[in-house]
């Protein structure tokens, strides 16, 4: 169940833990010079990069579905934690096309642009301000005018050049003393990725001026250098200072969230509730907690409350169906996937909505239906793994071992981080007697989801076998 809602610390002084390498001197300097470098093996529960040395675990791979990156799907996909976005060049490279664009995510600059705000257009032959010929130096001495540019050179054109330049110009003419100068010039350095830099713009700023949003840009900064523990004391000193502040409560709950500790990320959301019963953001959370936890009649409550707020896409509606389906409301469930199906914006949605229908005719044993569904899961969305996952199970049943091996494979190429494809693959090759093969699926499985009791049995069954021969 995935509401993907259309609105849509390791601090440097810990230790760094280094393996036997051999490292020259040159090296050495370069990893001590290194502002933004951080330790390569973080400490349990400090680090957004391996979600699963948090002290919390968070939910079984078995029960929540998880990301490429390991996280468990939340409740409301926000647009800097995308669970398709991937994480190395590598594996933007490998990372399958969607159904929306014909290439992989190779970079997160792209979506800076803000497209609504061509309008601003005025003269259809050139550009609205021609930055080339700007004398920045002269319109950072008026502070009203500098501000209005800098806001149209950062935001419509996206030239993160010039708008640095011009808010460095404007804050020595400021002489140092505008706190507003200093956030921009932040915002400049956290787009050029320079982090330690934009943090020492930021925290300057919040010396002169305590502001929410200085505090939320500080907390980016942190995040970005995966300082999970840092930004959550900030966000904590932030609610001293401002109590009952809703962004920065959410920004906390987040935090939690991304590092498996779901139990302590609800706590957090009920308390934006607390301040504020409207925010969408926090009742999909729990709701969709709720459904993770075998609790789908709370989660409907949630979800209802949505609807009644005046919510209404293909997201909500499909969650809906799932919610009433698994708390056996079965006059509600059909009526609501139409309802999705009628409301989805692109083929992503429909994909996700027929996947769902998919388990619902699972449920209800009519396997025919189920196959149906599947099928045109992968012909709005070919990418779709789960999708060719249980097309080989249903292959299976019915005796086609090479159909459901094949499928089985292109789902493992398309999602290695789920387990399923491998552990299936690996007992379909141990049914027909390929034991190298169902070993080494076995072992990525295993690796996917080290609990699964499953994988575990099938490999010690299969070292036992191999012992033998």
């Amino acid at each position: 169940i995935q509401a993907a809602w259309s609105l849509k610390t390791r601090a440097l002084t810990e230790m760094v833990y280094v393996d036997e390498i051999d490292m020259d001197q040159e090296g050495i300097a370069e990893l001590m010079l290194d502002e933004n470098a951080i330790a390569q093996v973080a400490r349990p529960g400090t680090s957004l990069k391996l979600p699963g040395t948090s002290q919390d675990a968070g939910p079984s791979p078995a029960v929540r579905p998880v990301t490429q990156s390991g996280r468990p799907i939340t409740g409301f996909v926000r647009p800097s934690t995308q669970s398709g976005r991937p994480s190395t060049m590598e594996q933007a490279i490998k990372t399958p096309r969607t159904a929306l664009t014909a290439r992989p995510i190779t970079s997160s600059s792209g979506r800076y642009g803000r497209l609504g705000t061509a309008s601003m257009l005025t003269n259809p032959d050139g550009p609205f301000i021609n930055l080339s010929r700007l004398n920045l130096a002269k319109y950072a001495q008026k502070p009203k005018l500098a501000k209005a540019l800098f806001e149209y050179i950062f935001h419509h054109e996206n030239d993160v050049k010039n708008a640095l330049d011009l808010a460095a110009l404007a804050t020595e003419h400021a002489q140092f003393k505008d706190w507003w100068w200093k956030v921009q010039v932040g915002k400049c350095y956290y787009r050029l990725g320079l982090y330690r830099e934009a943090e020492k713009q930021f925290k300057s700023a919040l010396k002169q001026q305590d502001m929410v949003d200085t505090i939320l840009y500080l907390a980016k900064v942190y995040l970005r250098l995966d300082q999970p523990v840092t930004a959550l004391n900030l966000f904590k000193q932030g609610l001293d200072r401002f109590p009952g502040e809703v962004t920065l409560i959410c920004g906390i709950a987040r935090i939690y969230e991304e590092m498996n500790n779901i139990s302590s990320a609800a706590e957090y959301y009920k308390d934006v509730l607390k301040q504020d019963n409207t925010h969408v953001e926090a009742i999909a959370c729990i709701g969709s907690n709720h459904f993770y936890s075998d609790q789908p009649e709370i989660a409907l409550r949630f979800y209802r409350r949505l609807l009644q707020m005046g919510v209404y896409n293909c997201q909500l509606f499909n969650n809906l169906g799932l919610c009433c389906f698994y708390a056996q409301q079965y006059d509600m469930t059909l009526s609501s996937f139409e309802r999705a199906l009628f409301l989805a914006e692109n083929e992503a949605e429909t994909a996700d909505v027929w996947y769902n229908l998919g388990h619902v005719a699972v449920g209800i044993g009519d396997l025919n239906l189920a196959y149906q569904c599947f099928k045109l899961t992968l012909v709005n969305n070919n990418d779709y793994a789960e999708a060719y996952n249980n097309l080989a199970v249903l292959e299976m049943r019915k005796g086609h071992i090479e159909q459901a091996r094949a499928l089985l494979q292109t789902a493992s190429s398309l999602a290695p981080h789920m387990y399923e494809p491998h552990f299936n693959f690996a007992v379909l090759s141990e049914k027909v007697g390929d034991l190298q093969r169902s070993y080494t699926a076995a072992q990525k499985s295993e690796a996917a989801f080290p609990g699964h009791v499953d994988t575990q049995q099938l490999i010690k069954q299969l070292k036992q076998h191999f012992a033998m021969l």
